[in-house]
């Protein structure tokens, strides 16, 4: 895989605060502790991620989907679009 693919997002996403993209991997962001959450798609146990550099919450890691549907989303992160700087072309 090279560097660009690996930094595709998957899908796009509904964040808290609007548009967001799902992701296999991040950098240079760090995790808080796991919670549960009740999100659109059910309840999920996600920890938010945070830029290392900053400290500002980015979005979150996918820990744990309670419902089978939602498992591939496991050990994946979601990132806001507010919080991505567009300098590639994404939408």
């Amino acid at each position: 895989m090279t560097l660009s693919e690996h930094l595709k997002p998957l899908q796009s996403f509904q964040g808290s605060q609007g548009r967001a993209y799902l992701f296999n991997s991040v950098v240079n962001v760090g995790c808080g502790p796991a919670e549960e959450r009740v999100l659109l798609t059910g309840l999920h146990a996600v920890s938010d991620i945070y830029c290392e550099n900053c400290k500002t919450t980015l979005g979150w890691k996918y820990e744990h989907a309670f419902e089978s549907s939602q498992k591939y989303k496991e050990g994946k992160f979601i990132i806001e679009l507010a919080h991505m700087i567009k300098d590639n072309g994404w939408e």
